[in-house]
Formats: C-alpha cells, structure tokens, sequence
C-alpha cells in the first residue's frame, strides 16, 4: 500500500512539474506522509506540490531584485511641493498665533458687552468694550504683515480667521448701535479695524454675516430691557431691524452659510415683533412714530 502512495505523489508531481519527464523527480525529497493535522496557515493556502511551491518562491526572491529608480524631473518636482507645503505650514501657524490673541481680545470684548442685558449703563459698558478695539486693530494688522508675505494668496487664508472676524464684526455693529442706534456701515467697520487697505481688507460676506450675528442678539436685550422697565425699546429694535431686514432682501443670496444666518433674521424680527405687541396691548408703550404702531409684521 505504501509504494502505491509513492506511485501516486510520483504522477502528482510529473502532472505540476515545468518537465512532465519522469527523470526530474529524482531532484525532488521524498516527503513522508503524516496525518497530522494541517496548520492554520497551510488550510488557508491552496493545495500544491512541493516543486510548486519551490519554483513560486524562486520567483517572488527573483521579482524583487531590482527597486523602481525614480525620474530625475519627478524626484525634483515633489521637492519642490515638499518646499511649498513646508512654507505654507509655518506660515498658517503664525497666522494662527495671531488669531488666538484675536479670540483672546474678542472674548473680553464680548463679556463686557454682556453687561447690558443686566441693565448695567450703556457707558460704562461701551467703556470697557471701547479698550480692545486698538488691541483687535494692532493684531490685524499684524496679520496683514504675515499675510502679505505671500502675495496673492489671501483667501487661501482666509478661512483661517474668518469666523473670528464675523465674531468682531457683531460686536462693534451692537456696540455702534447702542450708542447711535444705527447700523455700522462697511467702510466704519473696516476703517476700526485697519481692514481698509486693498491686499488685506474686510471682506464683505464677513460683514454680513457679521451684522446677521449681530441681530441674534436684538431679541434678548429687548426683553431685558422690558423687564428693566424701558417699555420704549421694543419699538426702536422694531424699526432698526425691520428696516435691515428689508435692506438683506435687496441682496441675490445663495443657498450657504450666509443664506442661514438671514433667514434666522426673520425668527429675530418676529420675536421683537411679539414682545412690542405685549408691550402694546398693555398699554404700557410710549407714543413713538407710525413704524413702532404698524403692528405684527407678516412674514
């Protein structure tokens, strides 16, 4: 029975070998036979002769002789990215050093501004608030200075201190209206903070949305205000945000972040609109102009 299985591996071995001459098989070991059960990694791997897998080995150690050369105009062009991305890696974490202090400055700003929901007085308030406004000038102009030294690349930037902008935008438009009750033009905003110049200045989706922000606040010192007693100051929100919102409706807004943050304009006018008509209906408001008595705003 045993020369019946040799018989048997011999035929297996002629049928994968290169040679199908029988004379070959003297090279080949004599491999007993076990049964034993076959490792994990042998069930896993298709069954072959062991001439087979010899002769699959001599090739895999042949295949890898020889590594790819890279070009000479390749291997100098991706030099050249590794020196541009390098460069534009140092230069945006300088730009965001100088936009931490932005944060930095724009945070106390905006916790002294949050006094006037506690009726605390609008001047002493502005006071604080009035004192990083040189700060907030000085480091955008030195984020000018980073960013001028790679010309023509300001909005590749840009992203990283836009939000942060918006943010100083909202607060200066709030604190320009509590003390003239108007709206911060484009120009004044950029003007305060030195954004004016034509390589660095304020950019006006950054404005607007800005000014949006700028209305989420409206509603909420309107209450406080009444609850203060000041039952006049619903109606002069009123007319300041019914008069900007009708101004954002000139404007072909597309469907992004801007496009939002008007349409939440609405919900801050119509909150406004329901504190002046519980205001009004208790007899409580003052007699202002026709704006303040033209009632709830359909929108």
């Amino acid at each position: 029975m045993k020369s019946a299985f040799r018989n048997t591996h011999c035929l297996t071995l002629s049928r994968y070998s290169l040679n199908p001459n029988p004379s070959i098989l003297h090279f080949v070991p004599f491999i007993p036979y076990s049964r034993s059960l076959p490792s994990p990694v042998s069930r896993s791997l298709p069954s072959r002769s062991p001439l087979c897998l010899a002769l699959f080995s001599t090739t895999m150690a042949g295949g890898d002789s020889e590594s790819p050369v890279t070009s000479p105009s390749l291997e100098k062009q991706f030099e050249k990215f590794r020196v541009q991305l390098e460069d534009s890696g140092s230069l945006r974490e300088r730009i965001r050093a100088v936009v931490m202090e932005v944060e930095s400055a724009t945070r106390l700003m905006q916790a002294s501004l949050l006094l006037v929901h506690q009726s605390k007085p609008i001047p002493q308030v502005l006071e604080k608030a009035n004192a990083q406004i040189n700060v907030l000038k000085d480091l955008y102009n030195k984020l000018a200075e980073v960013v001028r030294e790679c010309p023509g690349q300001y909005y590749r930037y840009h992203g990283d201190w836009r939000s942060e902008t918006q943010m100083v935008v909202s607060l200066l438009a709030f604190m320009h209206w509590l003390e003239t009750g108007n709206l911060l033009m484009h120009t004044e905003a950029a003007v305060t903070l030195g954004l004016n110049d034509s390589d660095f200045a304020l950019d006006l989706e950054d404005y607007l949305v800005g000014i949006c922000f700028m209305s989420n606040e409206m509603p909420r010192y309107v209450v406080n205000q009444v609850t203060a007693g000041d039952y006049d100051c619903p109606r002069k929100v009123l007319r300041f945000l019914t008069d900007l919102h009708a101004a954002f409706r000139m404007l072909n807004l597309r469907n992004d972040f801007l496009r939002k943050k008007f349409d939440s304009m609405k919900y801050d006018l119509k909150r406004v609109e329901e504190v002046y008509y519980d205001v009004k209906i208790r007899g409580l408001a003052t007699t202002g102009d026709s704006v303040g008595d033209q009632g709830i705003l359909k929108i």
